[in-house]
């Protein structure tokens, strides 16, 4: 049963069917009734809940608060800002009737012709038009600003090639929308939340990441830029895992949404909004885990250390338990999630199994044997190595095993990604490497003509102009024009 549970593809043979084995077995989702949605299962939610509770907090400590809007957008409201409606367009799911009713001819219910909607509404698939028609009876002065405002919330595009955590119709994330009095505070803002999703993904998903500005092809419907964070997995794919966008005065302007200044002239509202979702879910897997599993971060792990004790008798069993109790109660005083599984409908490979093929960073092993020594077993995850350590002080040497865990698995990462990432000159040097994988540094002269050419040519995209980094202007690899830097390319989820 053991080997069965850990039975995946191996990366090499089929990295994307691992990585759809790995979220099944893992018990993070499953497929669900409806096409393209998904069932997080309680596994996965506890990993998302971390995520999403580390993230509140970033938020609120950054002066934001949190508001919920409603699901529903009415249809008039997204044709107010032109790039938007065409940016989410073919995605919208549009709902046009209110009731169903009994059919007449026995078959279920039907929908009810005679309940139809005067004007048909979407359901979100982002909510800027329907926030900044509210913010327009929130602001009337400069003294109404600045606005800080999350919401968490799921949202719904119609995808026809769907992924579980990756790319799925429905999808849960968090998305900010703030409003300013200057075009200076709002690109402040959206560079800002830019930097907390660049630290939330180094130092608690331990993925490295490159901050960055889209390209004008690669914007957000409606932003005036948009910054990014891009991760590298294992395959060498880009993965987008954060965007801020600063909007401008763009969705104000649609919905007419005007402030008093401080020299009592009328201007428009400046705008930011940000977002992240469960797509950080898959750049948690994809970037960490292994042909035995997940391997979780310390830092987001829904259980950071398990402890399975070994037995052959009642008695032995009961000396364990009060061993152990003090260490449970001990190493969660210190903020350690724990679990003690003395379940005993289950032999011990078995659990071993099991915790190993969802990422628990650290193993603890006590049998009788090793009551009469003082010694514990330990194993930790990102490795795979076990030792047997001193008992007295184990919770000590717990704790910082988990912090050198999410250092090493951190380093690991950022190792590869630097292994993965190449410097070209020429189209030529390009398109050899592009099908290696990994980030491209290389030369593009700002046409969306030529990025375009490329990704028709490559199926490589502009993943960010870097904002840190090498700033050398040179030749484009493509037309010999100038540029001002490089540029990262790569094919991307």
């Amino acid at each position: 049963m053991a080997i069965e549970l850990k039975n995946l593809t191996k990366r090499s043979e089929n990295y994307s069917q691992w990585y759809n084995e790995l979220v099944v077995k893992a018990d993070l989702a499953e497929q669900s009734a409806v096409r393209g949605c998904m069932v997080i299962k309680p596994y996965g939610y506890a990993i998302w809940e971390k995520m999403q509770r580390q993230l509140d907090d970033m938020f609120k400590a950054t002066g934001h608060v949190n508001a919920y809007f409603p699901l529903l957008i009415p249809k008039s409201f997204l044709s107010r800002e032109a790039d938007h409606v065409e940016g989410f367009a073919k995605e919208c799911a549009v709902v046009t009737h209110y009731r169903l009713k009994n059919d007449p001819n026995g078959n279920g219910v039907v929908v009810d012709p005679e309940a139809r909607l005067e004007e048909e509404l979407i359901i979100r698939p982002t909510s800027e038009t329907i926030i900044w028609n509210t913010y327009k009876n929130w602001i009337k002065s400069y003294r109404d600003l600045p606005i800080l405002c999350n919401q968490w919330a799921n949202v719904f595009r119609w995808e026809m090639r769907t992924r579980m955590f990756l790319r799925t119709a429905e999808f849960l994330w968090q998305e900010g929308h703030t409003a300013h009095a200057t075009s200076e505070e709002a690109i402040e803002e959206a560079k800002k939340m830019l930097g907390v999703y660049a630290d939330f993904a180094e130092k608690y998903m331990a993925v490295p990441v490159i901050k960055g500005v889209k390209s004008a092809n690669e914007r957000f419907a409606g932003a005036i830029e948009t910054f990014t964070i891009e991760a590298m997995m294992q395959d060498g794919k880009a993965l987008q895992s954060g965007t801020s966008h600063f909007l401008g005065q763009n969705f104000a302007k649609a919905f007419d949404v005007k402030f008093i200044n401080k020299n009592n002239e009328l201007e428009y509202v400046w705008a930011t909004s940000w977002g992240v979702s469960t797509r950080l879910m898959g750049a948690l897997i994809m970037t960490h885990s292994d042909d035995n599993g997940l391997v979780l971060p310390p830092h987001l792990a829904p259980i950071q250390v398990v402890i399975v004790p070994i037995y052959k008798t009642a008695d032995q069993l009961k000396v364990i338990d009060d061993k152990v109790a003090p260490v449970v109660d001990a190493l969660r005083a210190m903020g350690v999630s724990v679990k003690y599984d003395n379940a005993d409908n289950k032999r011990p490979g078995f659990k071993f199994a099991d915790y190993e093929l969802k990422g628990v960073p650290v193993r603890l092993a006590l049998g009788a044997r090793d009551i009469e020594n003082g010694t514990i077993e330990v194993m930790r995850r990102d490795t795979l190595e076990k030792q047997t350590v001193e008992f007295a002080g184990i919770e000590n040497y717990v704790k910082n095993l988990l912090e050198e865990i999410q250092t090493n698995i951190f380093n690991k990462a950022l190792k590869h990604r630097e292994s993965m990432t190449t410097t070209v000159e020429t189209y030529d040097e390009f398109k050899e490497q592009i099908e290696k994988g990994g980030f491209i540094l290389a030369h593009w002269d700002g046409t969306p003509e030529t990025e375009e050419k490329i990704k028709e040519e490559t199926k490589a995209t502009i993943r960010c102009i870097p904002l840190d980094g090498d700033k050398t202007p040179g030749r484009c690899m493509v037309t010999g024009r100038p540029s001002a830097q490089r540029v990262v390319f790569a094919r991307n989820y």
